[in-house]
């Protein structure tokens, strides 16, 4: 159905019957105004065929057939309207983009995007174009994800918005006309609409539609329920029509408002409107959180930043209602934003012809961070979306089963629900998730509530946690590409700072962190070069006399003896297999000595070291003379050796 509750002034519903038409464009105008749009066009194409053209004129005529989602007529009028003048307000040339991409134009829709931004300024439906010229190759990206089919529900009249209700689906439908007399709707010329129901197998097969609530239906439109996880509450759109009376805003319209029904045996009851809303302005197509404590709406409330936008509002544990609050700029644009909904994984999907898209209104889908805040907002692609109308998006993610509405070419009615299977997922901004195991080093046992920091590049602190009873932290939402700092404290552990940099696509990557104790207990027998991961004291090459590098060593193995002032070491140096067997043995002695020196004058003890040179007769490895080897295998064997004697 063509108001679909998203059009000018945000689906300002108007009752009109028995109206009697003249062929004055004054009378136009004033169907015009009331949004009579059928009855506004009828008088206005008899004028142009007489000949009598204006720009108010063109602009109204192809106004109507765009607010009825009739692109391909909105395009002709907007077309004539441009022939005679591009003197017009930056708005036409939006709408005339718009209608031209409902007949497959993208060429000329894009230039009169480009002309959009530019006449605009600001608008950030212009920006996104400039942003994102390439989005028809992106949309393409997208696309191919569905098996989209006629839900087989379809009736000639409008049908759509659907909602998923236990093993149930419930839409909206025109198709009931009324057993007496025949209520049309003077924006569409389409019946009002009441809620349908039908059983729903596992593959998304549907049965026979039957009327559902049939205690809520009015004289008016009944429409796009949304159902709480046990099924006991049912929220849904109404025009502002309680208790018999309709209320009209200070306009004279009757808009549209939410309301809350709830189930007492098999009968819906206790209805009333939501708190904020409101007779200027209007209120619908409700959709809750996964978690049920949240309400998604559209609305052209006061802080709407376009035509209608998409809100949210907490429903508070006692059933009352926080402050709504407007999803603001990433998800909402100067134009018509609607039809919200929420999947099970915390992705919002909803319809929009402010960003960028095929024509008319686009399924668009956004990830919900845990802080309310939202990833880029991404098209859905074809076939989901068309050159046409797709709105109305819900999906099971459990069984990937959906259905969506569209009014594109080859449908029942004016309005058709689809249903579709999702074959593939798809992929948002590259995400990265960053996690690891923190253990002994020395041991391999876990370990728990370690604090554990993230920092980037230049060691800006971003986020902290504390490892888990598994001894395992997590980093999640981290950027692909990107480098960071992970520092894992713990008392008792000396602190330990790893860098990461991350691939440049998504997945989760493992960083596990060992630490090492700041008290170790030592033994006799122990080395406590391998205790301090010093694995050669260096010297230049021939030479023996300590050099600044060893001497930090040295200071380590120092400090540890005056803390165990009863300590013996047995200093020991090793070479490897390259020189003579007698020239290796009488440097290693003499640097095992020249150790023992500088450590005597660093304060210890001359009783409480002991030491020699071994040259190359305790080789780790193969690497006697004549075995080809690495250099690296050869500086295994180069190394020095603090053995405790004494304790």
């Amino acid at each position: 159905m063509k108001i679909k509750f998203t059009y000018i002034a945000f689906l300002s519903i108007i009752c009109i019957s028995g109206y009697s038409q003249k062929a004055a464009v004054a009378s136009a105008d004033k169907e015009y105004e009331k949004y009579a749009y059928v009855d506004a066009i009828k008088t206005y194409e008899r004028v142009a065929e007489k000949g009598y053209k204006s720009q108010d004129m063109l602009q109204k005529l192809g106004n109507s057939y765009y607010f009825n989602a009739d692109l391909e007529n909105a395009a002709k009028w907007y077309g004539e309207l441009f022939a005679m003048t591009q003197d017009v307000d930056a708005e036409y040339y939006y709408r005339y983009s718009q209608s031209l991409k409902g007949i497959g134009d993208y060429s000329k829709a894009n230039e009169m995007l480009e002309k959009f931004n530019q006449k605009s300024g600001i608008d950030s439906r212009g920006k996104l174009y400039e942003e994102r010229k390439n989005y028809l190759e992106e949309i393409k990206k997208n696309s191919g994800r569905y098996n989209v089919e006629n839900a087989g529900i379809n009736s000639e009249y409008s049908d759509y918005g659907s909602a998923f209700f236990g093993d149930k689906v419930v839409f909206t439908s025109a198709r009931d006309t009324g057993n007496f007399s025949k209520r049309q709707h003077s924006w569409t010329n389409q019946y009002f609409t009441n809620m349908y129901v039908a059983d729903m197998s596992p593959e998304g097969a549907l049965s026979a539609p039957q009327k559902f609530a049939k205690s809520l239906n009015t004289k008016f439109h009944e429409a796009t329920p949304a159902f709480t996880k046990d099924g006991k509450t049912m929220y849904f759109t109404r025009n502002n029509y309680n208790d018999g009376k309709k209320g009209k805003s200070s306009d004279k319209v009757t808009l549209l408002k939410i309301y809350k029904a709830t189930l007492e045996g098999e009968k819906w009851t206790n209805v009333t409107e939501l708190p904020f809303n409101n007779n200027n302005y209007s209120v619908a197509h409700p959709a809750l959180s996964p978690d049920g404590k949240t309400l998604y709406f559209a609305s052209d409330m006061p802080g709407t930043l376009g035509q209608s936008d998409i809100f949210k509002v907490s429903i508070n544990g006692d059933g009352s209602f926080g402050t709504p609050e407007n999803l603001g700029p990433k998800i909402n644009t100067p134009g018509r934003e609607s039809f919200p909904f929420v999947s099970d994984e915390n992705e919002l999907y909803f319809a929009s012809d402010g960003q960028l898209g095929l024509g008319g209104f686009d399924i668009f889908v956004s990830k919900i961070e845990k802080d309310g805040s939202f990833k880029e907002v991404k098209n859905i692609g074809e076939p989901a979306n068309s050159k046409k109308d797709d709105f109305g998006f819900v999906i099971n993610t459990k069984t990937s089963n959906g259905f969506f509405s569209s009014n594109r070419e080859g449908g029942n009615g004016n309005d058709d629900i689809y249903k579709f299977l999702e074959t593939k997922k798809l992929e948002f901004a590259c995400e990265q998730l960053l996690s690891g195991i923190v253990t002994d080093m020395e041991t391999g046992a876990i370990l728990p509530n370690t604090k554990v920091t993230l920092s980037d590049e230049k060691f800006n602190k971003l986020k902290e946690t504390t490892s888990d009873a598994t001894g395992k932290y997590i980093f999640e939402e981290v950027q692909c590409g990107k480098a960071y700092y992970v520092k894992a404290e713990k008392p008792e552990y000396v602190t330990k700072e790893v860098k990461v940099t991350l691939p440049k696509e998504s997945g989760e990557t493992d960083l596990p962190i060992a630490l090492e104790k700041s008290v170790k207990k030592v033994k006799v027998g122990d080395d406590l070069a391998k205790t301090f991961g010093i694995k050669i004291i260096y010297f230049d090459l021939d030479k023996w006399n300590i050099r600044p590098d060893a001497a930090t060593d040295l200071a380590k193995i120092v400090d540890v003896m005056r803390e165990y002032p009863t300590m013996k070491v047995d200093v020991r140096s090793h070479t490897d297999s390259r020189q003579t067997y007698k020239y290796n043995e009488k440097l290693s002695d003499r640097r095992a000595k020249s150790t023992i020196a500088w450590m005597i004058q660093d304060g210890i003890q001359a009783s409480r070291l002991t030491g020699k040179g071994y040259g190359e007769t305790q080789l780790v490895n193969k690497c006697a003379d004549g075995v080809e080897c690495s250099e690296e295998e050869h500086q295994l064997n180069r190394r020095s050796e603090f053995i405790i004697t004494e304790l």
